[in-house]
């Protein structure tokens, strides 16, 4: 990688706060990755959970995989960049890279292996109890084959393309986490090509299993009864090579280094940037090889050898690789074996039959999802797009999914008339492709697109309609803790605001300003911007804590985040901590604070929720001495979130709606004692403990009931303005 790359992968790092030595962090704080694999496990142990229904199970060990391969691609590719550069001490953790890599091999090879024990021991057999069989090729009946091998010659054999190595054909390039199947071939000594003799020499060969069609192929019409593709390529293997001697076919799967960062901030042509961005990831050094069990060493070592990998790299996985794959069973109609659907429902506020902005400009209206029906979003911005009095929508997209309604509202408003601004973050990593198709065709129905602000991602969430109406222009704003995406939106719980706060509508157009028009507007009434004022704002807010805490006044903290890595917040929670403020945490992922060390961190508690959702909502709450705050947003307690991220956090103004992110969501996921885990000070998640006869509390199936929906706003009194906030 460029010296450039190289600067990427070391600006993944937390900043190190200045008030402190950098000592200080070696034994206060946990190590970031060794963290992020305990998360793994936590999704792992849902699959392991026996109250799982067994396709959910089948679901939770595919994101598991998921998980490991970005991980991998980003995460341990960039710890492999950094072992060549000489002056980089330990990392955060007291782990200097290269042993930070031997600990996370031996890590990932016990969970691996947990995975693959559960799909071949619990939930290959179970799915066989209810009639779904992945046969072995070896265990089916002469017809059977006979039906798949003439389906490997209709469907399969064409789109085959075997690549042999030899003195004039060196060994093949194998795409980033592709299928492919490895063996052997041999000539007959007798035979020749062009008149001259062939030679028998043994030559490796590759078959790249074909993404276009399925991995697990019917073998009988009617029956849920599959066989692996894999499989059927290699027991027909012999029509690729006729008349030559072949081995045992082997499969191996490649991960590359895929964390391809834009550095060029002065590039005139951003697209076309991103585009070469995307040809160069393919082609990323390889950073893991894994193979199946049965793989000969002599094998395994050419592979090795061919990728340029270490002996560390090598995972020989004792079971079936790629295991997201079988995630086509999802599509069965099996409901016995998944989750009872969940119903979501429009919010109280949004029910009647009067327009939704006039509902908005009574109250402020809280959506949680998926609880709160994602499709009320989508009637927000289609409304806008229908409604003759709005004339302008902005809004944010970072990953809207390849069929999401919203940017076809948007192409209509526009052909409408109404001006319409899109800010596409086509660097959404591992989505830019999705992202530039859509930002390409917005731009052809007349959308003003823009990509964002120069060296940062946008990764806020946030729709802006402004509305001509009999008093002058009025706006209306969704804020965000997920993405505009209907599809994550069921898998999610996020938290969206519905408002039409004049300063919060303000303080959105300011925004859009500095994304669209290199605006640099660093006074904003209600909003906490990420890089203008977040981390600033944040500060200040725990700081106050301190400060009330050590008056003696109320002082606690509850932040619900994804993932808490940033050493200046973790320092300050520790100072704040030690003034003796209650810390409450619910931290999804990656979390290196160190919770509950005596005279450092005691009153800090840590746990982390992993259930059938995967929880994505942004909670900050702070007691501030009675006048109590809570706030959501897009943010993370991270120095990319913080720093060279553009992030909206917003405050919650409702009383009731903070009564109902306080009392009811928050206090939830801290009562927990199902699918939370509490972390101990050594970084290892443990089970809640439970005092006599308490019952069993889901924080996820609680908000399915009488508690899906958020309680109505209160109706605004009277109209707040700009000057107002920011005194």
């Amino acid at each position: 990688m460029t010296s450039q790359g190289k600067e990427a992968k070391q600006s993944e790092t937390p900043a190190q706060p200045k008030s402190k030595p950098k000592r200080f962090f070696a034994w206060s704080v946990l190590n970031r990755d060794l963290c992020q694999l305990e998360f793994f496990r936590r999704v792992l142990e849902e699959a392991l959970d026996n109250s799982t229904p067994v396709i959910e199970k089948l679901k939770f060990l595919s994101v598991f995989s998921s998980n490991l391969d970005e991980f991998f691609m980003v995460r341990v590719s960039g710890l492999k960049e950094m072992l060549g550069i000489d002056y980089l001490g330990p990392m955060p953790g007291e782990l200097t890279p290269d042993e930070q890599l031997r600990v996370i091999r031996k890590r990932v090879l016990t969970l691996v292996d947990e995975q693959t024990n559960c799909l071949r021991e619990e939930v290959l057999p179970e799915l066989q109890s209810h009639g779904v069989v992945i046969a072995r090729y070896s265990s089916l009946s002469e017809t059977e084959k006979r039906t798949l091998a003439e389906y490997f010659m209709k469907n399969i054999f064409l789109v085959l393309t075997p690549q042999a190595v030899d003195p004039a054909r060196p060994f093949p390039y194998i795409s980033n986490l592709s299928l492919n199947i490895g063996l052997t071939v041999q000539s007959n000594p007798e035979d020749t090509l062009a008149g001259a003799p062939m030679g028998n020499e043994v030559r490796f060969v590759r078959i790249k299993v074909p993404p276009v069609v399925p991995r697990l192929i019917p073998v009988s019409e009617g029956k849920m009864k599959f066989a692996l593709v894999e499989e059927v390529i290699e027991a027909n293997i012999h029509r690729l090579f006729p008349n030559m001697h072949l081995s045992k076919g082997h499969i191996f799967r490649v991960t590359r280094d895929a964390d391809v960062e834009i550095r060029d901030d002065k590039a005139a042509d951003l697209l076309k940037l991103i585009k070469e961005s995307l040809r160069e990831r393919r082609f990323g050094l390889a950073v893991r090889l894994e193979v199946s069990s049965t793989m000969p060493t002599e094998m395994v070592e050419y592979l090795r050898k061919s990728l340029k990998i270490e002996a560390d790299d090598v995972y020989r996985i004792n079971g079936l690789l790629d295991v997201p794959d079988l995630m086509e069973l999802y599509s069965l109609d099996l409901p016995d074996l998944k989750d009872k659907p969940l119903r979501a429902v429009v919010p109280v506020a949004l029910r009647n039959k009067e327009s939704l902005f006039d509902a908005i400009k009574k109250q402020d209206v809280l959506l949680h999802h998926p609880y709160s029906a994602f499709g009320t979003v989508v009637d927000f911005i289609q409304a806008a797009a229908d409604d003759p009095k709005v004339v302008a929508i902005k809004m944010c997209l970072y990953r809207t999914g390849k069929n999401s309604p919203i940017p076809h509202a948007l192409m209509v408003a526009s052909e409408r008339g109404k001006q319409v601004t899109a800010v596409v973050e086509i660097k959404a990593r591992f989505d830019e492709e999705n992202n530039i198709e859509w930002a390409e065709r917005l731009a052809e129905s007349g959308v003003h697109v823009v990509y964002g602000v120069v060296g940062l991602k946008t990764h806020s969430k946030v729709a802006l309609v402004v509305r001509r109406e009999d008093d002058g222009l009025k706006t209306y704003t969704h804020i965000a803790t997920g993405n505009y995406n209907p599809t994550t939106s069921k898998l999610y719980t996020d938290l969206g605001l519905l408002t039409s706060d004049s300063v919060i509508g303000d303080d959105a157009t300011d925004l859009f300003n500095f994304l669209t028009g290199f605006s640099i507007q660093k006074e904003y009434g209600r909003l906490m911007i990420a890089p203008l004022n977040l981390r600033k704002r944040m500060m200040a807010l725990i700081k106050r804590e301190t400060a009330h805490a050590q008056a003696g006044r109320p002082a606690h903290i509850m932040a619900k985040i994804n993932r808490l890595t940033d050493l200046q917040i973790i320092e300050a929670l520790y100072e704040a901590s030690q003034a003796g403020v209650k810390i409450d945490l619910i931290v999804r992922g990656a979390c290196m604070i160190r919770p509950g060390e005596p005279g450092l961190s005691q009153t800090v508690h840590v746990r982390s929720v992993v259930g059938r959702f995967l929880e994505h909502s942004r909670i900050f709450y702070f007691a501030n001495g009675g006048e109590e705050e809570v706030y959501i947003g897009s943010a993370d307690w991270m120095a990319r979130n913080l720093d060279r991220r553009v992030e909206v956090v917003a405050p919650v103004l409702d009383q009731k709606l903070k009564k109902y992110l306080k009392d009811t969501v928050l206090a939830a996921y801290l009562r927990d004692n199902v699918k939370a885990r509490v972390m101990r000070s050594d970084g290892v998640y443990v089970m809640p403990e439970m005092a006599p006869g308490e019952e069993q509390f889901n924080s996820q199936m609680f908000f399915e009931g009488p508690n899906s929906s958020p309680p109505v706003g209160s109706v605004h009194p009277l109209k707040r303005n700009r000057l107002w906030a920011k005194q």
